[in-house]
């Protein structure tokens, strides 16, 4: 389970997750501040991330092109990055669920 933060939330975020969520990643560190949301999309799916995002694009894309890369989309508001970090460490059950089931058409 990897997630990739979106640039609108904290790089800091990264170390108050790390024992959580060991695989995670902001698009800063990885060099994809600059691109466009489809090219961080298609990244995402290609490396296997569950994108994390204030930003409602990722959703729009979900619903366009399904998944992968599954969409956290954070409707919280304005929050500090603890906030944000307290959030996902007290719904990691929910997300560990969302990320690892499987959707399939019938």
């Amino acid at each position: 389970m990897k997630l990739l933060f979106d640039q609108n939330i904290s790089f800091r975020i990264i170390k108050l997750i790390q024992l959580a969520f060991p695989q995670r990643e902001q698009i800063r560190k990885l060099n994809l501040e600059n691109k466009s949301a489809k090219e961080i999309w298609t990244f995402a799916g290609q490396n296997d991330f569950t994108i994390v995002t204030f930003d409602a694009d990722f959703y729009e894309f979900s619903n366009l092109y399904g998944d992968p890369p599954k969409i956290i989309w954070l409707r919280t508001g304005n929050n500090t990055t603890i906030s944000v970090s307290q959030i996902l460490l007290a719904k990691k059950e929910l997300i560990v669920e969302f990320i690892n089931k499987q959707n399939f058409l019938v």
